[in-house]
C-alpha cells in the first residue's frame, strides 16, 4: 500500500484492521464482499475512503471505484491505488445512483454496500461482522454508524431501529423521531447484492433518498433487517453535502415514502389512507416550521404572499442601490 501523506496518522493511515484467517473455521471461503465507491470531485477525502476499505484485512473483498469524470485531483489519487482495486473508471455518468448501480452490476460479491467518497468503513468493520455475526442470504445487516466532523474526530454514533416497511414510512414517529431515532445510516449497511439487484438497485431518478427507497424495496421483497453491535460505517459531516438542503430532501423523503406505501400489498386501503395522511400532515408541518426559520417577518406569522412581496421589494431596492451609482457620469 502507498505510504500515507505526511502528517496523516491513525485509522486508516498508519493503522490497519486485524486480518482474518484466509478461510473460515470450517475451511470454507469467506463470503465475497463488494464495496462500491461512487465519487465526483472528492480529492479531499477519497484517499481516506479507499484506504478504509483496502485495509479491512478481509480475505475475500473487492473494491470498485466509479468516478463520474472528476476534474480535480481524484483520478491521480485513484490511480495510486489501482493495483489494489478490482475495478475503477472515471467517466461521465447519470449521477450517484447510476454510478452505484454500475458498480453493483459489475461486482461479484455475495454481499455489498457502497461507501461515498467522503465516508469510510470503521476499523475492523468487515472482520468483526464476519466473525461475530456471519452472513444470511436474505438479511440486510445494519451496524453502528460513527459520525465524524471534517477534522475526522468522532462526534456521535447511531444505529437505526426500523424493523418493517410500516416503521420505514412512519417518518414522524419512527424515521425522524427524536425518541426512536429510527433512521438507517447508509454507511452502516451490508446487504445481499443479488437481492438488491433483483429489486432494480437504486432509482437513478432519486438523487436525495435513493438509499431510503432501496431499503423500502428490500422490505417489499421480504428481506429481514438485523441490527448488530458492530461499529461499521463512518459518516462525515461537511458543508458540501446534499443533505444540507433539508427542505428538498424532506420533499423527496415524503414522496418516496408515499410511493412505497402504494406498492405495499400487505397494507389495507384504510391503512394506506392513514399512512398517506400522516405523511401529508408531516410535510405541511415541516414546511411551516422551515418557513418560520427564513426570517423575522416569517416568524411573526405574516401571510406568505406579504412576506414574499416585501422580500422582492427589498431585493429590488438593494439591486437598484448597486446599479444606480455606476450609471452616473
Amino acid at each position: 500500500m502507498p505510504d500515507p501523506p505526511r502528517g496523516k496518522v491513525g485509522w486508516p493511515w498508519t493503522e490497519e484492521s486485524t486480518p482474518l484467517q484466509d478461510s473460515m473455521p470450517d475451511g470454507e471461503e469467506w463470503p465475497r464482499v463488494s464495496i462500491v465507491i461512487p465519487s465526483f470531485n472528492q480529492e479531499q477525502f477519497i484517499e481516506e475512503t479507499i484506504r478504509s476499505i483496502l485495509l479491512q484485512g478481509y480475505p475475500n473483498l473487492e473494491c470498485l471505484v466509479i468516478d463520474g469524470g472528476s476534474t480535480d485531483n481524484s483520478v491521480e489519487v485513484i490511480k495510486k491505488y489501482s493495483p489494489w482495486l478490482s475495478y475503477w473508471v472515471s467517466e461521465p455518468d447519470a449521477g450517484q445512483s447510476d454510478a452505484i448501480n454500475r458498480g453493483l452490476k459489475m461486482a461479484s460479491g455475495d454481499f455489498a454496500t457502497w461507501i461515498n467518497s467522503d465516508d469510510m468503513l470503521c476499523k475492523n468493520a468487515l472482520g468483526d461482522h464476519a466473525s461475530q455475526i456471519g452472513f444470511d442470504v436474505n438479511t440486510v445487516y445494519v451496524g453502528f454508524c460513527v459520525y465524524i466532523g471534517q477534522d475526522e474526530k468522532p462526534v456521535s454514533s447511531h444505529r437505526g431501529s426500523v424493523f418493517s416497511l410500516e416503521d420505514l414510512v412512519r417518518i414522524k414517529t419512527v424515521w425522524r423521531s427524536e425518541e426512536r431515532k429510527g433512521h438507517i445510516d447508509q454507511p452502516a449497511v451490508l446487504f445481499p447484492r443479488a437481492l438488491a439487484l433483483s429489486v432494480g438497485g437504486l432509482n437513478i431518478d432519486n438523487h436525495y433518498t435513493m438509499d431510503y427507497e432501496l431499503w423500502g424495496m428490500l422490505f417489499l421483497a421480504g428481506a429481514n433487517f438485523q441490527y448488530t453491535d458492530v461499529p461499521f460505517g463512518m459518516f462525515r459531516r461537511h458543508q458540501e453535502q446534499k443533505t444540507h438542503n433539508t427542505l428538498r430532501q424532506t420533499r423527496f423523503l415524503i414522496a418516496t415514502a408515499a410511493k412505497l406505501i402504494t406498492l405495499a400489498d400487505d397494507f389495507s386501503e384504510a391503512a394506506k389512507k392513514e399512512l398517506l395522511s400522516d405523511l401529508d400532515a408531516y410535510l405541511n408541518q415541516y414546511k411551516n416550521n422551515y418557513w418560520k426559520e427564513t426570517g423575522r417577518l416569517a416568524r411573526m406569522g405574516l401571510p406568505v404572499p406579504l412576506v414574499a412581496g416585501v422580500r422582492r421589494l427589498r431585493a429590488a431596492f438593494q439591486k437598484f442601490q448597486v446599479i444606480e451609482p455606476s450609471s452616473k457620469t
